[in-house]
């Protein structure tokens, strides 16, 4: 599937979660692509060096020794906040991060995503709200 503009699909406001999230602008369609993470494809060593003194940090790390910046050169994904519960889903594929919506998610409903492994390392406060919250990330 080709990867349609994100601008049609989603926008960035202020999130309940934290600080900015990415809002659905349409109903998207459970399980089809929304679109790929962006940014400066670089080291996971240069990535978990930058991760250190970023306030707000925008990294995937790849399967191949690789990660993506999205505070550089990124889109809307980067503003993707972590949910316990989520409605969409990474997907990593070579030097890709691609995003699937786990379900339908309605107009204005936010994007969220399990983070799962990160280099919080379960010391940060989740702030999802969900149910099922763990209550770290």
């Amino acid at each position: 599937m080709n990867t349609v503009n994100l601008s049609i699909l989603a926008e960035t406001r202020p999130s309940r979660i934290d600080g900015k999230g990415l809002f659905a602008k349409a109903k998207l369609q459970g399980r089809r692509k929304i679109g790929e993470f962006a940014g400066e494809l670089i080291s996971i060593r240069e990535a978990r060096r930058r991760a250190k003194h970023l306030k707000h940090i925008a990294i995937v790390e790849l399967n191949n020794g690789k990660a993506i910046d999205g505070s550089r050169h990124g889109n809307g994904f980067r503003h993707m906040n972590h949910s316990c519960s989520p409605n969409t889903f990474i997907r990593i594929f070579r030097n890709l991060a691609e995003f699937y919506a786990l379900r339908d998610i309605k107009p204005g409903e936010e994007l969220t995503c399990d983070y799962g492994e990160s280099h919080h390392n379960g010391t940060r406060r989740c702030t999802c709200g969900s149910q099922k919250c763990c209550k770290a990330i």
